[in-house]
């Protein structure tokens, strides 16, 4: 279990570094990438072994990783500039 978690951890950083040296215009600070990415990942171990009770570590650790990238999707800013129609009088 503690292994399971670890790799969950691990997996979520690896996630939140790429996410930060591939989107790093449009994300925030680094740390808070890195610490969303490992939460996400744990929280996504915790809900899958909690649901699944499975013995396999596979599909806890897709959990993770599902969980962890729909955390680091919350944080994503838009690409560009975004544009105000005035609605004609």
């Amino acid at each position: 279990m503690i292994l399971e978690a670890l790799g969950s951890a691990v997996l979520g950083l690896i996630l939140a570094w790429t996410a930060a040296h591939r989107l790093s215009h449009r994300l925030p600070a680094r740390p808070l990438v890195y610490a969303t990415g490992v939460a996400g990942a744990l929280f996504g171990d915790f809900v899958t072994h909690s649901a699944l009770d499975l013995g396999s570590v596979l599909p806890s650790l897709l959990g993770a990783a599902i969980v962890s990238a729909a955390s680091l999707s919350l944080l994503l800013r838009p690409a560009g500039r975004l544009r105000r129609r005035s609605a004609p009088a």
